[in-house]
């Protein structure tokens, strides 16, 4: 059952839940710092077929983690905004330590 989510915080605490398991935010972290790497060789390369990798190594990676780890379903799959937002809030929430790896 879909749920209505009335702001992102409500969303991210439900977000938060659904990547608990620890393996699940290494991986969803792992693809986000290589879709970084992904951009980051675009701008150097100035080739921007590259960027067709992205989302390979972003949602590649996330999904291993629900489907192998955490085994429930992407949050993508039924919020893909909130979800993609939440993504990256939760790499920076990682990366400032205010979530552990």
């Amino acid at each position: 059952m879909e749920r209505a989510f009335k702001s992102f915080p409500d969303f991210y605490r439900f977000y938060l839940a659904e990547h608990s398991e620890i393996h699940c935010r290494r991986l969803h972290f792992a693809g986000s710092a290589l879709v970084l790497v992904d951009v980051v060789w675009v701008v150097i390369s100035r080739d921007g077929w590259w960027l067709l990798l992205a989302p390979v190594l972003g949602y590649g990676f996330a999904w291993a983690g629900h489907f192998f780890f955490q085994k429930n379903q992407p949050a993508t799959f039924r919020y893909p905004l909130w979800s993609l937002w939440g993504d990256w809030r939760m790499f920076w929430d990682i990366l400032r330590g205010r979530l552990s790896i």
